[in-house]
């Protein structure tokens, strides 16, 4: 983060506004309705600024800007057209360490004005650290879509019962529980609906019943979390994601995904990696039982799909026998990110009829696999977990009648800014795998299909690609 977000109590506080346009007025708009003490340092006044002086919203100082405008501000916004203006106000601010922002420059400040939904109490920020304003508004316009007026009333309802949930539930824990159930049931539509008075009423008979907050048996939650590109997850996986008290999770869940769930959640890493399991994965299927039977609901969460060997199987197997609550949220697969990242379908009507998934690296560490059956024409093969055991690969499917000049390609943290392509044949692949730094995660995708990466390739025309062939 190039900025923390945070918020500022500014009620009954002194700010500045060096400046007197349009852009001054807005700005200074912002902190009245923040509750500040408003004070505007400029030699004439827009209309918007003097109707709020008459008013009797700002101060005004008339005369052009002092270094002593500054002392005993809680913060100084500049919004002034003149370069050195702005830059004398953010001298003087930051030499007596007062937060400013100057408007349309960045690199002097040392705050910077988000864009605002406001449901008050609700407020939602967004910012792009100054980069791009024009995106910034986009996704707060999208955001005002997407909450409803109403989340202000139903915040100002639950505060002022939040003092009394607190003398009923000792523990932290019980009282998210009890919250989540209003907020996530009936309460919220009440409010949504205009029935406020309602509403009211079934806080309070939830709040006075013996079994308010229920600590049954936990849930399992096991989700696919796609391939890299935190875009892909399913809106489900994202609701789970947020509600989980813990989430474990591989090695290969990308960081941007990781970073969706709910940020007050345990996070546990059981990564594997060839012949270096963080937890061995019987380990794994018995955790994830005691923390449901300890009550809480767990995020499993996995690279790619959890039944495309993710061993997703494996782990509900032993939930099922234990009797632990659980469900299954599929994720898109690395095989379907990789294809579609680099322009190679895995079926095309003139290269490959069928598609078939294997792994390169079986759990007794042998690639013995049923290689006739991989050696078809007209035939689309993706390795998973195939990096290490590349050369057999393409040893095997020449030596079971795949052609030696067979397109092949290996895709690098598929769907990620770092996404790296490689194509090449079954003949040369192997002495680029030697010669290149190629590292895992990296899926190996063979067939004519791969041809129509040159023609198809959408995703980034500057990513890295290696071309294999002599």
């Amino acid at each position: 983060m190039d900025f923390l977000p945070v918020f500022m109590q500014l009620n009954g506080r002194d700010c500045l506004v060096v400046g007197g346009g349009e852009v001054a007025s807005r700005k200074a708009a912002l902190l009245i309705d923040a509750g500040a003490t408003v004070h505007v340092r400029a030699p004439e006044l827009s209309n918007s600024l003097q109707d709020c002086l008459d008013e009797g919203r700002i101060q005004h100082r008339n005369g052009p800007f002092e270094e002593a405008d500054v002392n005993g501000m809680t913060l100084v916004i500049a919004a002034t057209d003149n370069a050195k203006v702005n830059a004398a106000v953010h001298a003087a601010a930051t030499a007596g360490h007062i937060p400013v922002n100057v408007v349309d420059a960045p690199d002097l400040c040392t705050f910077i004005m988000p864009s605002i939904v406001d449901r008050s109490p609700v407020i939602a920020a967004v910012s792009t650290g100054g980069s791009s304003p024009v995106l910034a508004r986009m996704i707060r316009s999208r955001l005002e879509t997407m909450l409803p007026s109403a989340y202000g009333r139903l915040a100002k309802m639950t505060a002022d019962f939040r003092d009394k949930v607190k003398d009923r539930f000792d523990k932290p824990a019980d009282r998210r529980l009890f919250w989540e159930h209003i907020l996530q049931g009936s309460v919220a539509e009440m409010v949504f609906a205009g029935r406020d008075e309602e509403a009211v009423k079934v806080i309070e008979k939830t709040l006075a019943s013996p079994d308010a907050v229920q600590r049954d048996m936990g849930e399992v939650y096991l989700i696919g979390g796609g391939p890299g590109d935190p875009d892909l997850l399913t809106f489900r996986a994202l609701r789970l994601m947020q509600q989980a008290d813990v989430v474990v999770h591989d090695r290969l869940v990308s960081k941007e995904v990781l970073d969706l769930s709910r940020r007050d959640a345990e996070r546990i890493y059981v990564g594997k990696e060839r012949s270096n399991h963080a937890v061995p994965q019987e380990d794994i299927n018995q955790l994830l039982v005691r923390l449901a039977k300890e009550g809480k609901r767990v995020c499993r969460l996995k690279g790619g799909d959890p039944f495309i060997f993710g061993r997703g199987g494996e782990e509900i197997d032993t939930l099922a026998e234990e009797g632990i609550p659980f469900q299954v949220v599929p994720g898109i697969t690395a095989a379907a990110g990789a294809s579609s990242y680099t322009g190679i379908p895995l079926t095309h009507r003139d290269y490959s009829q069928s598609v078939v998934f294997a792994t390169g690296h079986l759990k007794d560490g042998s690639i013995n696999l049923n290689w006739q059956a991989l050696a078809q024409p007209n035939q689309t093969v993706v390795f998973y977990m195939g990096l290490v055991g590349l050369s057999t690969i393409c040893e095997k499917l020449i030596e079971h009648g795949m052609p030696a000049d067979t397109p092949i390609a290996l895709v690098q943290k598929a769907t990620t800014p770092e996404q790296r392509l490689f194509t090449g044949d079954l003949a040369s692949m192997p002495d680029v795998v030697e010669r290149e730094n190629i590292k895992a995660p990296t899926l190996i995708i063979v067939g004519n299909v791969v041809k129509l990466h040159d023609r198809l390739n959408w995703y980034d025309e500057s990513a890295y690609w290696a071309v294999a062939k002599d």
